[in-house]
Protein backbone atom coordinates (compact mmCIF):
# COMPACT_ATOMS: atom_id res chain seq x y z
CA UNK A 1 0.00 0.00 0.00
CA UNK A 2 1.62 3.32 -1.05
CA UNK A 3 1.56 6.14 1.48
CA UNK A 4 2.87 9.03 -0.61
CA UNK A 5 6.19 9.42 1.22
CA UNK A 6 9.28 7.36 2.13
CA UNK A 7 6.95 5.03 3.98
CA UNK A 8 5.11 2.00 2.70
CA UNK A 9 2.93 -0.54 4.47
CA UNK A 10 3.33 -4.30 4.22
CA UNK A 11 1.07 -6.54 6.29
CA UNK A 12 0.09 -3.49 8.37
CA UNK A 13 3.76 -2.85 9.30
CA UNK A 14 5.48 0.35 8.15
CA UNK A 15 8.65 0.17 6.09
CA UNK A 16 10.95 3.01 5.09
CA UNK A 17 12.25 3.04 1.53
CA UNK A 18 14.60 5.21 -0.48
CA UNK A 19 15.55 5.25 -4.14
CA UNK A 20 19.25 4.66 -4.72
CA UNK A 21 20.75 7.45 -6.86
CA UNK A 22 21.19 6.16 -10.40
CA UNK A 23 24.96 6.73 -10.36
CA UNK A 24 25.27 4.38 -7.35
CA UNK A 25 23.20 1.46 -8.67
CA UNK A 26 26.23 -0.56 -9.72
CA UNK A 27 27.85 -0.07 -6.32
CA UNK A 28 24.84 -1.04 -4.19
CA UNK A 29 23.42 -3.67 -6.59
CA UNK A 30 19.89 -2.37 -6.06
CA UNK A 31 17.66 0.48 -7.16
CA UNK A 32 15.80 0.89 -3.87
CA UNK A 33 16.55 0.36 -0.18
CA UNK A 34 13.85 -0.81 2.21
CA UNK A 35 13.81 -1.62 5.91
CA UNK A 36 11.09 -2.55 8.39
CA UNK A 37 10.43 0.04 11.11
CA UNK A 38 8.74 -2.58 13.28
CA UNK A 39 5.68 -0.50 14.00
CA UNK A 40 2.08 -0.24 12.85
CA UNK A 41 1.78 3.36 14.03
CA UNK A 42 2.36 6.01 11.35
CA UNK A 43 3.58 8.66 13.78
CA UNK A 44 6.14 6.32 15.28
CA UNK A 45 7.20 5.30 11.76
CA UNK A 46 7.76 8.93 10.77
CA UNK A 47 10.09 9.34 13.75
CA UNK A 48 11.97 6.07 13.29
CA UNK A 49 12.51 6.57 9.58
CA UNK A 50 14.68 9.67 10.16
CA UNK A 51 17.68 7.78 11.56
CA UNK A 52 17.45 5.16 8.79
CA UNK A 53 17.27 7.79 6.05
CA UNK A 54 20.22 9.63 7.63
CA UNK A 55 22.22 6.39 7.64
CA UNK A 56 21.43 5.72 3.98
CA UNK A 57 22.24 9.27 2.86
CA UNK A 58 25.56 9.05 4.72
CA UNK A 59 26.27 5.82 2.85
CA UNK A 60 25.52 7.54 -0.47
CA UNK A 61 27.91 10.38 0.38
CA UNK A 62 30.63 7.94 1.42
CA UNK A 63 30.31 6.01 -1.85
CA UNK A 64 30.37 9.21 -3.90
CA UNK A 65 33.66 10.17 -2.28
CA UNK A 66 35.18 6.95 -3.51
CA UNK A 67 36.60 6.59 -7.00
CA UNK A 68 37.55 3.96 -9.55
CA UNK A 69 41.03 2.54 -9.57
CA UNK A 70 43.31 3.74 -12.37
CA UNK A 71 46.58 2.56 -13.87
CA UNK A 72 48.26 5.34 -11.92
CA UNK A 73 46.92 3.76 -8.70
CA UNK A 74 48.44 0.38 -9.60
CA UNK A 75 51.83 2.01 -10.15
CA UNK A 76 51.57 4.09 -7.00
CA UNK A 77 50.43 1.14 -4.86
CA UNK A 78 53.29 -1.05 -6.10
CA UNK A 79 55.96 1.54 -5.43
CA UNK A 80 54.48 2.67 -2.10
CA UNK A 81 54.43 -0.90 -0.83
CA UNK A 82 58.00 -1.53 -1.96
CA UNK A 83 59.40 1.69 -0.50
CA UNK A 84 57.35 1.54 2.74
CA UNK A 85 58.36 -2.05 3.45
CA UNK A 86 62.03 -1.24 2.87
CA UNK A 87 61.71 1.78 5.15
CA UNK A 88 60.21 -0.45 7.84
CA UNK A 89 63.11 -2.86 7.42
CA UNK A 90 65.60 -0.01 7.80
CA UNK A 91 63.91 1.24 10.97
CA UNK A 92 63.90 -2.27 12.46
CA UNK A 93 67.62 -2.61 11.73
CA UNK A 94 68.33 0.80 13.30
CA UNK A 95 66.37 0.35 16.53
CA UNK A 96 67.60 -2.54 18.71
CA UNK A 97 64.26 -2.92 20.49
CA UNK A 98 62.66 -3.80 17.13
CA UNK A 99 65.33 -6.24 15.95
CA UNK A 100 63.38 -9.26 17.22
CA UNK A 101 60.44 -8.42 14.92
CA UNK A 102 62.47 -8.94 11.75
CA UNK A 103 62.20 -12.18 9.81
CA UNK A 104 65.02 -14.61 10.37
CA UNK A 105 66.87 -15.77 7.23
CA UNK A 106 65.26 -19.25 7.31
CA UNK A 107 61.77 -17.73 7.74
CA UNK A 108 62.54 -15.20 5.02
CA UNK A 109 63.52 -17.95 2.58
CA UNK A 110 60.31 -19.84 3.33
CA UNK A 111 58.21 -16.66 2.96
CA UNK A 112 59.88 -15.83 -0.38
CA UNK A 113 59.34 -19.37 -1.67
CA UNK A 114 55.69 -19.34 -0.58
CA UNK A 115 55.07 -15.94 -2.16
CA UNK A 116 56.45 -17.15 -5.48
CA UNK A 117 54.32 -20.29 -5.31
CA UNK A 118 51.19 -18.23 -4.57
CA UNK A 119 52.01 -15.82 -7.37
CA UNK A 120 52.32 -18.73 -9.78
CA UNK A 121 49.12 -20.43 -8.64
CA UNK A 122 47.04 -17.24 -8.39
CA UNK A 123 46.61 -17.19 -4.60
CA UNK A 124 46.43 -13.79 -2.91
CA UNK A 125 45.89 -14.54 0.79
CA UNK A 126 49.40 -13.50 1.89
CA UNK A 127 49.13 -9.97 0.50
CA UNK A 128 45.43 -9.12 0.84
CA UNK A 129 46.15 -7.10 3.99
CA UNK A 130 48.26 -4.67 1.95
CA UNK A 131 45.69 -4.45 -0.87
CA UNK A 132 42.84 -3.79 1.57
CA UNK A 133 44.84 -1.08 3.33
CA UNK A 134 45.67 0.73 0.07
CA UNK A 135 42.06 0.58 -1.15
CA UNK A 136 40.69 1.97 2.10
CA UNK A 137 43.41 4.60 2.47
CA UNK A 138 42.72 5.93 -1.03
CA UNK A 139 38.92 5.40 -0.92
CA UNK A 140 38.80 3.28 -4.06
CA UNK A 141 35.79 1.52 -5.57
CA UNK A 142 37.29 -1.97 -5.57
CA UNK A 143 35.96 -5.08 -3.84
CA UNK A 144 37.41 -8.57 -3.53
CA UNK A 145 35.30 -9.97 -6.36
CA UNK A 146 36.71 -7.41 -8.78
CA UNK A 147 39.45 -8.39 -11.24
CA UNK A 148 41.21 -5.15 -10.32
CA UNK A 149 41.56 -6.47 -6.78
CA UNK A 150 43.40 -9.58 -7.96
CA UNK A 151 45.64 -7.53 -10.21
CA UNK A 152 46.48 -5.23 -7.31
CA UNK A 153 47.34 -8.24 -5.14
CA UNK A 154 49.57 -9.74 -7.84
CA UNK A 155 51.45 -6.46 -8.23
CA UNK A 156 51.89 -6.13 -4.47
CA UNK A 157 53.19 -9.71 -4.26
CA UNK A 158 55.76 -8.89 -6.91
CA UNK A 159 56.71 -5.79 -4.93
CA UNK A 160 56.94 -7.88 -1.73
CA UNK A 161 59.23 -10.36 -3.49
CA UNK A 162 61.52 -7.48 -4.47
CA UNK A 163 61.43 -6.28 -0.84
CA UNK A 164 62.57 -9.70 0.40
CA UNK A 165 65.38 -9.76 -2.16
CA UNK A 166 66.57 -6.32 -1.00
CA UNK A 167 66.48 -7.33 2.68
CA UNK A 168 68.57 -10.43 1.87
CA UNK A 169 71.11 -8.17 0.16
CA UNK A 170 71.11 -5.88 3.20
CA UNK A 171 71.77 -8.88 5.43
CA UNK A 172 75.06 -9.15 3.52
CA UNK A 173 75.80 -5.43 3.70
CA UNK A 174 74.60 -4.54 0.20
CA UNK A 175 72.32 -1.48 0.24
CA UNK A 176 72.74 -0.64 -3.46
CA UNK A 177 70.29 -3.18 -4.85
CA UNK A 178 67.52 -2.03 -7.21
CA UNK A 179 64.27 -3.73 -8.29
CA UNK A 180 64.62 -6.17 -11.17
CA UNK A 181 60.88 -6.62 -11.75
CA UNK A 182 59.86 -3.98 -14.34
CA UNK A 183 56.57 -3.12 -12.61
CA UNK A 184 58.32 -2.09 -9.39
CA UNK A 185 59.37 1.37 -10.48
CA UNK A 186 58.82 4.88 -9.21
CA UNK A 187 55.63 6.33 -10.80
CA UNK A 188 56.02 8.85 -13.61
CA UNK A 189 56.11 12.26 -11.95
CA UNK A 190 54.52 13.82 -15.04
CA UNK A 191 51.21 12.03 -14.31
CA UNK A 192 49.45 14.38 -11.97
CA UNK A 193 47.03 12.72 -9.59
CA UNK A 194 44.53 14.70 -7.59
CA UNK A 195 45.55 15.24 -3.99
CA UNK A 196 43.05 14.50 -1.22
CA UNK A 197 40.22 17.02 -1.46
CA UNK A 198 41.10 18.10 -5.02
CA UNK A 199 39.09 15.56 -7.00
CA UNK A 200 36.08 17.00 -8.83
CA UNK A 201 33.69 14.41 -7.42
CA UNK A 202 34.76 15.21 -3.83
CA UNK A 203 34.47 18.95 -4.36
CA UNK A 204 31.06 18.59 -6.00
CA UNK A 205 29.74 16.93 -2.84
CA UNK A 206 31.06 19.84 -0.77
CA UNK A 207 29.37 22.25 -3.20
CA UNK A 208 26.11 20.26 -3.10
CA UNK A 209 26.11 20.22 0.70
CA UNK A 210 26.76 23.97 0.87
CA UNK A 211 24.32 24.66 -2.01
CA UNK A 212 24.81 28.45 -1.98
CA UNK A 213 22.08 29.09 -4.58
CA UNK A 214 19.52 26.81 -2.89
CA UNK A 215 19.30 24.62 -5.99
CA UNK A 216 16.59 21.94 -5.91
CA UNK A 217 17.78 18.44 -4.96
CA UNK A 218 16.61 17.03 -8.31
CA UNK A 219 18.62 19.68 -10.18
CA UNK A 220 21.72 18.92 -8.12
CA UNK A 221 21.29 15.21 -8.81
CA UNK A 222 21.01 15.97 -12.54
CA UNK A 223 24.18 18.10 -12.42
CA UNK A 224 25.98 15.30 -10.56
CA UNK A 225 25.09 12.84 -13.33
CA UNK A 226 26.03 15.31 -16.08
CA UNK A 227 29.39 16.14 -14.50
CA UNK A 228 29.91 12.40 -14.08
CA UNK A 229 30.25 12.09 -17.86
CA UNK A 230 33.15 14.58 -17.75
CA UNK A 231 34.82 12.64 -14.92
CA UNK A 232 34.26 9.44 -16.91
CA UNK A 233 36.10 11.08 -19.81
CA UNK A 234 39.12 12.52 -17.95
CA UNK A 235 39.43 9.95 -15.16
CA UNK A 236 38.47 9.99 -11.51
CA UNK A 237 41.95 11.14 -10.44
CA UNK A 238 41.75 14.28 -12.61
CA UNK A 239 42.77 17.22 -10.36
CA UNK A 240 40.65 20.35 -10.23
CA UNK A 241 43.76 22.43 -10.96
CA UNK A 242 43.85 21.00 -14.51
CA UNK A 243 40.27 22.04 -15.30
CA UNK A 244 40.58 24.48 -18.20
CA UNK A 245 38.89 25.48 -21.47
CA UNK A 246 40.75 22.79 -23.42
CA UNK A 247 39.27 20.04 -21.25
CA UNK A 248 35.81 21.64 -21.39
CA UNK A 249 36.04 22.10 -25.16
CA UNK A 250 36.79 18.41 -25.76
CA UNK A 251 33.90 17.37 -23.49
CA UNK A 252 31.50 19.77 -25.20
CA UNK A 253 32.46 18.44 -28.64
CA UNK A 254 31.83 14.84 -27.57
CA UNK A 255 28.54 15.76 -25.90
CA UNK A 256 27.16 16.81 -29.27
CA UNK A 257 27.53 13.16 -30.38
CA UNK A 258 26.16 11.65 -27.15
CA UNK A 259 22.98 9.53 -27.66
CA UNK A 260 19.71 10.50 -25.99
CA UNK A 261 19.13 8.46 -22.78
CA UNK A 262 22.31 6.48 -23.42
CA UNK A 263 22.57 5.18 -19.85
CA UNK A 264 19.09 3.65 -20.12
CA UNK A 265 19.85 1.63 -23.26
CA UNK A 266 21.00 -1.97 -22.89
CA UNK A 267 23.08 -1.71 -26.07
CA UNK A 268 25.40 0.72 -24.27
CA UNK A 269 25.47 -1.09 -20.93
CA UNK A 270 28.96 -1.32 -19.44
CA UNK A 271 30.48 1.26 -21.81
CA UNK A 272 32.07 4.48 -20.68
CA UNK A 273 31.28 7.94 -22.05
CA UNK A 274 33.68 7.84 -25.00
CA UNK A 275 32.91 4.19 -25.82
CA UNK A 276 29.17 4.94 -25.97
CA UNK A 277 29.76 7.67 -28.56
CA UNK A 278 32.05 5.42 -30.60
CA UNK A 279 29.62 2.48 -30.46
CA UNK A 280 26.71 4.68 -31.52
CA UNK A 281 28.67 6.02 -34.49
CA UNK A 282 29.34 2.46 -35.65
CA UNK A 283 25.68 1.45 -35.64
CA UNK A 284 23.97 1.07 -39.07
CA UNK A 285 21.40 3.58 -37.84
CA UNK A 286 22.85 5.63 -34.96
CA UNK A 287 20.58 6.54 -32.07
CA UNK A 288 19.50 10.22 -31.97
CA UNK A 289 21.92 12.47 -30.11
CA UNK A 290 21.12 15.07 -27.47
CA UNK A 291 20.07 18.52 -28.64
CA UNK A 292 22.05 21.74 -28.34
CA UNK A 293 19.68 22.76 -25.56
CA UNK A 294 20.53 19.60 -23.62
CA UNK A 295 24.25 20.11 -24.22
CA UNK A 296 23.85 23.57 -22.73
CA UNK A 297 22.13 22.03 -19.71
CA UNK A 298 25.23 19.88 -19.13
CA UNK A 299 27.44 22.96 -19.49
CA UNK A 300 25.23 25.08 -17.24
CA UNK A 301 25.25 22.60 -14.37
CA UNK A 302 29.04 22.24 -14.54
CA UNK A 303 29.42 26.00 -15.03
CA UNK A 304 27.46 26.76 -11.85
CA UNK A 305 29.76 24.36 -9.99
CA UNK A 306 32.79 26.13 -11.49
CA UNK A 307 31.51 29.50 -10.24
CA UNK A 308 31.72 28.03 -6.76
CA UNK A 309 35.18 26.55 -7.47
CA UNK A 310 36.43 29.94 -8.64
CA UNK A 311 34.89 31.74 -5.65
CA UNK A 312 36.71 29.33 -3.33
CA UNK A 313 40.02 29.73 -5.19
CA UNK A 314 40.23 26.16 -6.48
CA UNK A 315 40.48 27.52 -10.03
CA UNK A 316 41.46 30.99 -11.32
CA UNK A 317 38.35 31.51 -13.45
CA UNK A 318 35.32 29.70 -14.85
CA UNK A 319 36.33 27.76 -18.02
CA UNK A 320 32.69 27.60 -19.15
CA UNK A 321 32.46 31.32 -19.89
CA UNK A 322 31.41 31.84 -23.55
CA UNK A 323 31.34 28.08 -24.17
CA UNK A 324 27.60 27.61 -24.69
CA UNK A 325 26.05 26.53 -27.97
CA UNK A 326 23.71 28.84 -29.86
CA UNK A 327 20.12 27.66 -29.54
CA UNK A 328 17.21 28.90 -31.62
CA UNK A 329 14.66 29.55 -28.87
CA UNK A 330 11.87 29.97 -31.39
CA UNK A 331 12.08 26.29 -32.31
CA UNK A 332 10.99 23.31 -30.24
CA UNK A 333 11.17 19.57 -30.74
CA UNK A 334 7.77 19.19 -29.08
CA UNK A 335 4.67 19.64 -31.24
CA UNK A 336 1.07 19.99 -30.05
CA UNK A 337 -1.51 17.40 -31.08
CA UNK A 338 -3.85 18.27 -33.94
CA UNK A 339 -7.61 17.88 -33.37
CA UNK A 340 -7.54 14.66 -35.40
CA UNK A 341 -4.66 13.28 -33.32
CA UNK A 342 -6.42 14.19 -30.07
CA UNK A 343 -9.53 12.33 -31.27
CA UNK A 344 -7.42 9.25 -32.01
CA UNK A 345 -5.63 9.50 -28.66
CA UNK A 346 -8.71 9.86 -26.46
CA UNK A 347 -10.59 7.19 -28.41
CA UNK A 348 -7.78 4.71 -27.77
CA UNK A 349 -7.89 1.78 -25.31
CA UNK A 350 -6.06 3.62 -22.51
CA UNK A 351 -9.05 5.93 -22.17
CA UNK A 352 -11.97 3.77 -23.37
CA UNK A 353 -11.03 0.26 -22.23
CA UNK A 354 -7.98 -1.96 -22.71
CA UNK A 355 -7.07 -5.63 -22.40
CA UNK A 356 -5.38 -5.36 -19.00
CA UNK A 357 -3.22 -3.13 -16.83
CA UNK A 358 -0.10 -3.81 -18.92
CA UNK A 359 -1.49 -3.84 -22.47
CA UNK A 360 -2.97 -0.37 -22.88
CA UNK A 361 -2.87 -0.44 -26.66
CA UNK A 362 -5.12 -3.49 -27.02
CA UNK A 363 -8.87 -2.87 -26.78
CA UNK A 364 -10.79 -4.60 -24.03
CA UNK A 365 -13.05 -4.10 -21.04
CA UNK A 366 -10.39 -3.24 -18.47
CA UNK A 367 -10.74 0.39 -17.30
CA UNK A 368 -7.63 2.34 -16.29
CA UNK A 369 -8.54 5.22 -14.00
CA UNK A 370 -5.29 6.01 -12.19
CA UNK A 371 -2.69 8.68 -13.03
CA UNK A 372 -2.25 7.25 -16.53
CA UNK A 373 -5.83 8.20 -17.36
CA UNK A 374 -5.89 11.56 -15.57
CA UNK A 375 -2.49 13.09 -16.34
CA UNK A 376 -3.23 13.68 -20.06
CA UNK A 377 -6.66 15.11 -19.27
CA UNK A 378 -5.44 17.44 -16.53
CA UNK A 379 -2.47 18.60 -18.61
CA UNK A 380 -4.80 19.35 -21.49
CA UNK A 381 -7.06 21.59 -19.41
CA UNK A 382 -4.56 23.14 -16.96
CA UNK A 383 -1.21 23.35 -18.76
CA UNK A 384 0.45 21.88 -15.67
CA UNK A 385 3.56 19.71 -15.89
CA UNK A 386 3.02 15.94 -15.48
CA UNK A 387 5.15 15.78 -12.33
CA UNK A 388 3.21 18.63 -10.74
CA UNK A 389 -0.05 16.76 -11.30
CA UNK A 390 1.20 13.30 -10.34
CA UNK A 391 2.45 14.50 -6.94
CA UNK A 392 -0.76 16.32 -5.95
CA UNK A 393 -1.96 15.61 -2.45
CA UNK A 394 -5.66 15.20 -1.74
CA UNK A 395 -5.43 18.42 0.32
CA UNK A 396 -3.98 20.25 -2.70
CA UNK A 397 -7.34 19.99 -4.45
CA UNK A 398 -9.86 22.14 -2.60
CA UNK A 399 -12.41 24.90 -3.03
CA UNK A 400 -11.69 28.62 -2.80
CA UNK A 401 -14.71 30.95 -2.88
CA UNK A 402 -16.72 28.04 -4.26
CA UNK A 403 -14.20 27.28 -7.03
CA UNK A 404 -12.32 23.99 -7.18
CA UNK A 405 -8.57 24.64 -7.52
CA UNK A 406 -5.27 22.80 -7.66
CA UNK A 407 -2.58 24.19 -5.37
CA UNK A 408 0.78 23.40 -6.95
CA UNK A 409 3.35 23.70 -4.15
CA UNK A 410 6.05 21.78 -2.31
CA UNK A 411 4.07 21.83 0.92
CA UNK A 412 2.67 18.80 2.72
CA UNK A 413 5.15 16.12 1.62
CA UNK A 414 8.93 16.14 1.73
CA UNK A 415 9.13 14.36 -1.63
CA UNK A 416 7.23 17.06 -3.55
CA UNK A 417 9.09 19.51 -5.76
CA UNK A 418 8.44 22.14 -8.42
CA UNK A 419 10.67 23.30 -11.26
CA UNK A 420 11.41 26.72 -9.77
CA UNK A 421 10.03 29.26 -7.31
CA UNK A 422 7.79 30.73 -10.01
CA UNK A 423 6.04 27.37 -10.34
CA UNK A 424 4.14 27.77 -7.05
CA UNK A 425 0.61 28.63 -8.15
CA UNK A 426 -3.13 28.17 -7.82
CA UNK A 427 -4.91 26.81 -10.90
CA UNK A 428 -8.72 26.60 -11.13
CA UNK A 429 -10.00 23.23 -12.27
CA UNK A 430 -11.65 23.35 -15.68
CA UNK A 431 -15.35 22.46 -15.79
CA UNK A 432 -14.55 19.73 -18.33
CA UNK A 433 -12.34 17.97 -15.78
CA UNK A 434 -15.15 18.15 -13.23
CA UNK A 435 -17.51 16.73 -15.82
CA UNK A 436 -15.08 13.89 -16.51
CA UNK A 437 -15.07 13.02 -12.79
CA UNK A 438 -11.76 14.43 -11.56
CA UNK A 439 -13.23 15.85 -8.35
CA UNK A 440 -15.08 12.58 -7.77
CA UNK A 441 -11.74 10.77 -8.13
CA UNK A 442 -10.14 13.08 -5.55
CA UNK A 443 -13.04 12.58 -3.15
CA UNK A 444 -12.71 8.81 -3.55
CA UNK A 445 -9.04 9.02 -2.51
CA UNK A 446 -9.97 11.26 0.41
CA UNK A 447 -12.58 8.78 1.62
CA UNK A 448 -9.97 6.01 1.38
CA UNK A 449 -7.67 8.09 3.66
CA UNK A 450 -5.09 8.32 0.86
CA UNK A 451 -2.59 11.14 1.14
CA UNK A 452 -2.09 11.55 -2.58
CA UNK A 453 -4.50 11.98 -5.45
CA UNK A 454 -2.57 9.36 -7.44
CA UNK A 455 -1.08 6.90 -4.90
CA UNK A 456 -0.19 4.44 -7.68
CA UNK A 457 2.32 6.85 -9.25
CA UNK A 458 5.80 5.94 -8.03
CA UNK A 459 9.01 7.88 -8.35
CA UNK A 460 11.81 6.47 -10.45
CA UNK A 461 15.42 6.15 -9.32
CA UNK A 462 15.92 9.86 -10.01
CA UNK A 463 12.98 10.87 -7.85
CA UNK A 464 10.74 11.82 -10.81
CA UNK A 465 7.17 10.82 -10.12
CA UNK A 466 5.76 10.98 -13.67
CA UNK A 467 8.82 9.75 -15.58
CA UNK A 468 7.77 6.10 -15.82
CA UNK A 469 4.48 7.05 -17.45
CA UNK A 470 6.16 9.63 -19.70
CA UNK A 471 8.60 6.99 -20.89
CA UNK A 472 5.81 4.57 -21.81
CA UNK A 473 3.53 7.23 -23.32
CA UNK A 474 5.81 7.78 -26.34
CA UNK A 475 5.80 4.10 -27.41
CA UNK A 476 2.03 4.07 -26.82
CA UNK A 477 1.64 6.93 -29.32
CA UNK A 478 3.78 4.97 -31.78
CA UNK A 479 1.52 1.93 -31.45
CA UNK A 480 -1.47 4.18 -32.15
CA UNK A 481 0.22 5.35 -35.34
CA UNK A 482 0.50 8.93 -34.05
CA UNK A 483 4.23 9.13 -33.50
CA UNK A 484 7.11 8.61 -35.91
CA UNK A 485 10.34 9.99 -34.48
CA UNK A 486 10.45 13.16 -32.40
CA UNK A 487 7.61 15.62 -32.05
CA UNK A 488 4.72 14.18 -30.11
CA UNK A 489 4.99 13.23 -26.46
CA UNK A 490 3.17 13.76 -23.16
CA UNK A 491 4.32 17.39 -23.10
CA UNK A 492 2.49 17.95 -26.40
CA UNK A 493 -0.66 18.33 -24.27
CA UNK A 494 0.95 21.18 -22.33
CA UNK A 495 1.92 22.83 -25.61
CA UNK A 496 -1.65 22.32 -26.79
CA UNK A 497 -2.90 24.22 -23.76
CA UNK A 498 -0.77 27.21 -24.81
CA UNK A 499 -2.20 27.08 -28.33
CA UNK A 500 -5.74 26.84 -26.95
CA UNK A 501 -5.11 30.00 -24.92
CA UNK A 502 -3.82 31.82 -27.97
CA UNK A 503 -6.82 30.70 -30.01
CA UNK A 504 -9.01 32.22 -27.30
CA UNK A 505 -7.29 35.56 -27.91
CA UNK A 506 -4.89 35.72 -24.98
CA UNK A 507 -1.23 36.78 -25.18
CA UNK A 508 1.47 34.57 -23.70
CA UNK A 509 2.19 37.03 -20.88
CA UNK A 510 -1.48 36.93 -19.87
CA UNK A 511 -1.63 33.19 -19.17
CA UNK A 512 2.02 32.23 -18.62
CA UNK A 513 1.64 32.37 -14.83
CA UNK A 514 -0.97 29.58 -14.97
CA UNK A 515 1.70 27.31 -16.49
CA UNK A 516 4.32 28.22 -13.90
CA UNK A 517 6.18 30.69 -16.13
CA UNK A 518 5.78 33.66 -13.81
CA UNK A 519 8.14 35.09 -11.22
CA UNK A 520 7.99 33.79 -7.68
CA UNK A 521 5.02 34.94 -5.64
CA UNK A 522 4.38 34.29 -1.96
CA UNK A 523 0.64 34.61 -2.69
CA UNK A 524 0.93 31.57 -4.91
CA UNK A 525 2.42 29.63 -2.01
CA UNK A 526 0.43 30.71 1.02
CA UNK A 527 -2.90 32.21 1.98
CA UNK A 528 -6.03 32.88 -0.02
CA UNK A 529 -6.46 34.52 -3.40
CA UNK A 530 -8.83 37.50 -3.52
CA UNK A 531 -12.07 36.48 -5.19
CA UNK A 532 -11.60 38.91 -8.08
CA UNK A 533 -8.15 37.52 -8.83
CA UNK A 534 -9.51 33.99 -8.68
CA UNK A 535 -12.37 34.80 -11.06
CA UNK A 536 -9.87 36.14 -13.60
CA UNK A 537 -8.05 32.81 -13.45
CA UNK A 538 -11.32 30.95 -13.90
CA UNK A 539 -12.03 33.06 -16.97
CA UNK A 540 -8.67 32.15 -18.44
CA UNK A 541 -8.98 28.43 -17.71
CA UNK A 542 -12.53 28.17 -19.05
CA UNK A 543 -11.38 29.81 -22.30
CA UNK A 544 -9.52 26.59 -23.12
CA UNK A 545 -11.55 24.63 -25.64
CA UNK A 546 -10.85 21.81 -28.07
CA UNK A 547 -12.75 20.57 -31.11
CA UNK A 548 -12.29 16.98 -29.97
CA UNK A 549 -15.18 15.46 -28.02
CA UNK A 550 -14.03 13.64 -24.88
CA UNK A 551 -16.77 11.56 -23.30
CA UNK A 552 -17.13 11.05 -19.57
CA UNK A 553 -16.09 7.59 -18.32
Amino acid sequence: MPTGSNLKVRNSVYYVRLKVPVELHHLMNTRELARSLNTKDRRAANVRKLSVLSEWHSKFEELRRRRDMTEADFAAATWEHYSDELLTDEVERTLPELSNTRLKPTNKDHYLKTLREHLGSGKTVLIEWAADAYIERNRLLVDRSNTQYRELCFRLMRAQIEVLLRTEERDHGNYAGQPVDPIVTRPDASHEIAKPGERLSDLFEVYAKENPKAIADATLAQARRDIGTFIDLVGSDFPVTKLDKKAVREWKTLLQSYPVKATEMTIFKGLNFREIITANGQRPVPKPTISAKTVNRYLAGFGAFCNWLAAHDYIANNPFTDMYLTVDKTKTNVLPFTDEQLTTLFSSPLFTGCLNDKKWHVAGNYQIRDHRYWLPHVMMYSGARPGEIAQLLVDDVRQMHGVWCMHITEEGDETKSVKNKGSFRVVPIHSKLIELGFIAHVQKQREASAQRVFPEAERNERGQIAAKFERKFGPYLTKLGLKDGRGLCLYSLRHGFSDAMRRAGYMDEEFGFLMGHSKSSMTARYGQLPQGTLQKRVELIEAVNYAVIISSP
